[in-house]
């Protein structure tokens, strides 16, 4: 019988779940780091929230251990890698928050339209200054999403209901999705400049962090009112220390902040602020909610097998996970290669296989691209929750088999629909393991995927290459490898270089520069 250890406070129906499964169950929160360690051997499974830390020695004496579920979504508590090494699966309930996050944002957002905090402190305080707090009404406001997805579109809902006029920016929603939602897809600059309110629903990614730069906060409507329930950091929180003070931001709701736990944030006792201890998940149904997903999800594991939510494995039985494992490689680097260059308005993806990958369990392939094409916009995807991600963004993702064989004995092709038109990638494996690049945007590039890449679009003229490869040198960025394509002599060109070493923006720029060249950008597998 599998034996699972509740090491958190968590609801009771966690537990009464694991038993009705079959599975023993302790109790045991408030356990100090020394007493865990003594008993961790004795599980098979592990259900957490945010109070366990699962460290790399913790998990050395975990002898028995073969899942850790954490109710809730962060799992910053977790050595990942270390679980992964020893086998052990890390689940997390990705959506059990949503509606709470949802209405959090909802109560912000109507407590800066009315100043509620400041009224309540200055009522009980005996001032009774009935004249000094002049709201604005909701209704017939404009209210901005950055971020549509899960939570994104609950708050767009409710908006609805309040009579506001709702516009999105999510590269990822599609016209559809956005005419279902009842919302309008928009980008950025086009939503700063109409919002009466801005409310955050995105990861934090190297895409999204400061989005409400010093700059783009300039771009806002005067007295805009700024809402993030989401991640710490997608504001720049002295440019929006400066629009408070300015007058120019008309008021910032926070529950999240750059450093937490925030207790000497330079925010505080700004003018217009309301900051809440990031309570967006804590409400009663929203800690029920995960308590219940996370049991369910170790029980389907631990009992038959199931993967729900897994961050450190995708959904495969074990006779499929050593054949398909390098197929999953060459599609993941394959979607992330298109998610990094390809922008704008993706409505469409598909996954073609054919030969000796076309024989194969398409599912974790298509997952794998999904997961790959996603993570370069978000932090939270895997290859379980990357195909729930794309749908409910409203992404087409079609999957074909061809039966045909071409000129490589096996194929993978992603292709995506933008407003641009149609970009397509392939790949296929030497020796049946290496994944290797080639064809790009239907130039024939043989290409290994690997590290930090710098992808160039160049016309093809003498002395390219050079000043490139001197560029770099002076730099002190070292080449190791150098991949050329062209569509036909004198015409456009491709180039792929494999560097040792993340490169910088002013590099880019300066790359950007150079005689013939159209288009640079850092790639990063």
């Amino acid at each position: 019988m599998p034996k699972v250890l509740i090491s958190d406070k968590m609801d009771p129906n966690a537990a009464q779940i694991f038993r009705a499964n079959g599975i023993e169950v302790d109790e045991k929160p408030g356990l100090t780091k020394e007493e865990l360690k003594a008993i961790i051997g004795d599980y098979d499974g592990l259900a957490i929230r945010s109070a366990t830390k699962v460290t790399a020695e913790l998990l050395e004496a975990a002898t028995n251990l073969k899942v850790i579920g954490r109710a809730g979504i962060g799992v910053d508590n977790v050595d990942i890698p270390a679980a992964t090494a020893r086998g052990i699966v890390v689940m997390n309930t990705p959506f059990g928050n949503s509606i709470t996050t949802a209405e959090h944002a909802i109560a912000l957002m109507f407590a800066l339209a009315r100043e509620l905090p400041q009224a309540d402190a200055s009522t009980q305080a005996g001032k009774w200054e009935k004249n000094r707090f002049m709201g604005v009404e909701l209704t017939a406001k404009t209210l901005g999403l950055i971020g549509c997805g899960n939570i994104g579109s609950i708050v767009a809902d409710r908006a609805l209901g309040l009579k506001m006029r709702v516009v999105a920016f999510d590269p990822f929603l599609t016209p559809e999705r956005a005419l279902e939602l009842g919302v309008e897809k928009v980008e950025l600059d086009e939503l700063l400049r109409r919002a009466d309110f801005i409310t955050l629903h995105t990861p934090l990614t190297d895409q999204t962090r400061n989005i409400l730069s010093a700059a783009n906060l300039a771009k806002t409507k005067k007295r805009v009112r700024i809402i993030n329930c989401a991640r710490g950091g997608l504001i720049d929180e002295a440019a929006l220390k400066a629009g408070l003070e300015s007058g120019h931001i008309g008021g910032a709701a926070l529950d999240v902040f750059v450093e937490e736990p925030a207790k000497n944030n330079p925010l505080f006792g700004t003018p217009g602020l309301v900051a809440t201890p990031h309570l967006g998940a804590s409400t009663n149904e929203a800690q029920v909610n995960v308590a219940i997903q996370v049991a369910e999800q170790m029980s389907d594991f631990l009992v038959r097998g199931g993967v729900t939510n897994a961050l450190n494995m995708p959904s495969l039985s074990a006779e499929e996970a050593p054949r398909l494992k390098p197929y999953m490689a060459l599609a993941e680097r394959l979607g992330s290669l298109v998610g990094q260059l390809a922008h704008g308005g993706l409505s469409q993806i598909s996954i073609e296989t054919e030969g000796a990958a076309a024989e194969l369990n398409q599912k974790p392939i298509s997952s794998a691209v999904l997961a790959g094409f996603m993570r370069v916009h978000s932090d939270t995807v895997n290859m379980v929750n990357a195909p729930f991600l794309a749908k409910e963004r409203g992404i087409d993702v079609r999957e074909i088999r061809h039966e045909r064989e071409g000129d490589y004995h096996t194929l993978v092709r992603v292709s995506v629909m933008t407003q641009d038109g149609e970009k397509s990638v392939a790949g296929t494996l030497f020796g049946n393991s290496a994944p290797r690049l080639v064809d790009l945007f239907g130039v024939a590039v043989e290409a290994e995927l690997d590290g930090d890449m710098i992808y160039f679009v160049n016309e093809d003229r003498p002395g390219f290459i050079g000043r490139v490869g001197s560029a770099l040198g002076d730099a002190n960025v070292n080449i190791a490898t150098f991949h050329l394509g062209r569509r036909a002599a004198g015409g456009e060109a491709i180039a792929l270089i494999a560097v040792d070493g993340q490169v910088d923006g002013p590099l880019i720029r300066q790359l950007s520069a150079l005689p013939s060249v159209k288009t640079v950008m850092p790639l990063r597998f």
